[in-house]
């Protein structure tokens, strides 16, 4: 299979919001007076805000966002910053002539803001956010939405991220899949969920769709 097209998620995969995530959560859910462990944190990290909150109490679960979104945009500058070989080898696969693309659950003012802190700006074919979809993953209607826009076959692309939606999601669309040890739920995780590939690092993605080979043409 030759891969010419890679989807990505962000959070997790490309950039590192982890602690980010994580004190949001705590400052939220210490407000309503429930309390957490950053161990029992990770399920909620992924899946759409509003389904998280509406799991933990439904009639407040729009506030319960809000506020989410209040202190995640107040520390977002102080927190983010992309992973180790991000840009690079990003930057590597577009002079390949791949395809590339963001498949997010957030909104698209917070990747765009995430994108730009991160130094990662402008490096996308597309952007497909949670406010542009009825489905989020791993429904396949975002990886599909990137796909079309793209105007990529599911045969030919690969869907990157750290966690389960991601690489369901992936499975959903007909897409290869590949997982990142660097995951906030860990390599074995992921492993569960039996990805095509498994990434030790970002420049892995340069062997996967045969960068070498396309450098060197």
């Amino acid at each position: 299979m030759r891969i010419n097209t890679v989807l990505f998620d962000l959070d997790g995969t490309l950039i590192d919001t982890n602690e980010l995530i994580n004190q949001s959560f705590l400052f939220t859910f210490g407000h309503y007076g429930y309390h957490f462990t950053k161990e029992e944190l990770k399920p909620f990290n992924g899946p759409p805000l509003l389904d998280t909150f509406r799991a933990i109490d439904a009639a407040k679960a729009e506030e319960m966002m809000a506020l989410y979104r209040k202190h995640n945009l107040h520390f977002h500058d102080a927190y983010v910053t992309a992973f180790p070989g991000v840009r690079k080898t990003i930057t590597q696969l577009k002079k390949a002539g791949i395809k590339v693309a963001i498949v997010s659950t957030k909104a698209r003012d917070s990747v765009k803001k995430g994108l730009q802190i991160a130094g990662l700006e402008n490096l996308f074919d597309v952007l497909v956010t949670l406010d542009e979809v009825t489905h989020a993953k791993p429904h396949p209607e975002p990886i599909q939405k990137a796909l079309a826009l793209l105007d990529s076959s599911p045969a030919h692309a690969l869907m990157v991220g750290d966690n389960s939606h991601d690489i369901e999601g992936g499975k959903n669309a007909g897409v290869a899949t590949a997982g990142v040890a660097w995951s906030n739920k860990g390599e074995a995780f992921l492993q569960t969920f039996k990805p095509t590939y498994m990434l030790q690092s970002m420049e892995d993605l340069l062997e996967i769709t045969g960068y070498s080979y396309a450098e060197n043409r």
